[in-house]
């Protein structure tokens, strides 16, 4: 069985600790932090685990494979590491907090192979794949465009803004659901509380195939939402996943353009059918995510949140960021976004 190995014990690493127990895919055998009372709290709650205080020390133990979940300034590093001592590796999103770095650490992983994944957990979501089946089957038509919104009270990052913590969800989720690299994006926000790190912004993306995608996130709302709404020439979709019972809706609206009998006169038929909300799996995503990585390391199927991907997502929060500066990319097979170079 696989010897799993977690560094990073914080804000996130916990849940991977509990499914990382809970699972029959691995045996979680290690983890790793630099604080001692974090260490001292998850060997009480999992006595088996051997502690280490330094990931080079969990890095030269037995473990097959690591899961990291530490600071996104050092990703890179812990990832890079990892990879140079023939471990498989999982790590927690974004993959990198530069384009070239993430990229680095995907052609790392090709020349010692080993996986490499990156953990978006909502590509892993029962609505998220449901409205990506909606998508492909053409049950909605031609996309015409989606607008995500992802705003609550905090939670306040130290080492990034925004946009790296929140938009990172739904800039996954669109190249998921389009399997296509925008070819132009912008954004703005601003700094409300924090000095040089933005706690709103907003930000917008056009794809190739035609469809254009906004995205609002926020640290500074009154209230929790987590709402995106997908228009196709045939349907409609609203998926909420604040909503505890019905995450994805789908709409039978839309507008038909009648052609003009005379010249100069248009007319457009307003449709308003029914209303579906399919019944989806309640399996919790993270559990999917992570029993994902392990079935990829047995078989060697490609993750569907790769290296590949994540260097892809971390690509398009660039793009947005700098203002349209479009990096040299390309499709591999099932989506995933290979970063090649850059230009502006």
């Amino acid at each position: 069985m696989i010897k799993a190995g977690l560094i990073g014990l914080g804000y996130w690493g916990p849940n991977l600790a509990r499914v990382l127990h809970q699972t029959s895919r691995c045996e979680f055998t290690a983890c790793c932090d630099l604080d001692p009372r974090r260490l001292e709290k998850i060997t009480r709650q999992y006595p088996h685990l051997k502690a280490y205080r330094r990931p080079e020390d969990l890095l030269d133990s037995d473990v097959d494979a690591v899961l990291i979940a530490t600071p996104i300034s050092t990703h890179y590093e812990v990832a890079r590491k990892a990879l140079h001592h023939g471990k498989h590796v999982f790590v927690e999103k974004p993959l990198a907090d530069s384009t070239a770095r993430a990229q680095e650490l995907v052609e790392l992983a090709e020349v010692v192979d080993r996986k490499l994944m990156t953990g978006h957990t909502f590509v892993y979501s029962p609505p998220v794949v449901k409205v990506k089946e909606l998508i492909d089957s053409g049950h909605l038509g031609d996309l015409h465009y989606l607008s995500f919104s992802r705003v609550n009270l905090g939670l306040y990052q130290k080492d990034v803004d925004v946009v790296w913590d929140l938009a990172v969800h739904d800039i996954s989720i669109l190249l998921y659901w389009l399997d296509e690299f925008p070819v132009q994006a912008s954004s703005f926000g601003r700094s409300c509380v924090q000095q040089a790190k933005r706690d709103v912004a907003y930000l917008w993306f056009q794809f190739p195939s035609g469809p254009v995608a906004s995205c609002e996130v926020s640290w500074l709302s009154p209230q929790k939402m987590r709402r995106t709404c997908i228009v196709g020439s045939k349907r409609m979709v609203v998926y909420d996943d604040t909503d505890p019972s019905e995450k994805v809706k789908i709409y039978d609206r839309g507008v038909i353009l009648h052609q003009p009998e005379t010249f100069g006169e248009f007319q457009l038929t307003y449709r308003t059918g029914d209303m579906v909300a399919p019944n989806l799996a309640n399996t919790e995503p993270l559990l999917i995510e992570i029993e994902h990585f392990f079935n990829c390391i047995e078989t060697g199927e490609t993750p569907r949140t790769s290296g590949k991907f994540g260097a892809g997502v971390v690509a398009a929060i660039e793009m947005a960021n700098h203002g349209g500066w479009q990096p040299d990319v390309a499709l591999a097979e099932h989506g995933e976004v290979i970063v090649t170079g850059g230009k502006r």
